[in-house]
């Protein structure tokens, strides 16, 4: 089903401009460092896979709206 709804164009930028927290997108990196040299316990590896799922779902969410707004990706 595809629907045309009206949108801010101010909402649109916010999430365009969308970003992990920094502390957040530090965790991240360390975790996957640490999965490269293979030293990720269970619950660390979780919580990878957690943070990559936002990531990813953040990541998406900002490229539909560039695409909206006619933007390149940053």
């Amino acid at each position: 089903m595809s629907a045309t709804v009206e949108a801010p164009v101010e909402l649109v930028e916010a999430i365009a401009h969308l970003r992990l927290p920094s502390h957040v997108d530090a965790e991240l990196q360390k975790l996957m460092d640490a999965n490269t040299r293979g030293e990720l316990t269970n619950p660390q590896r979780e919580r990878l896979d957690s943070l990559v799922e936002w990531s990813e779902s953040v990541s998406l969410l900002r490229a539909s709206a560039l695409h909206l707004l006619g933007e390149p990706p940053a």
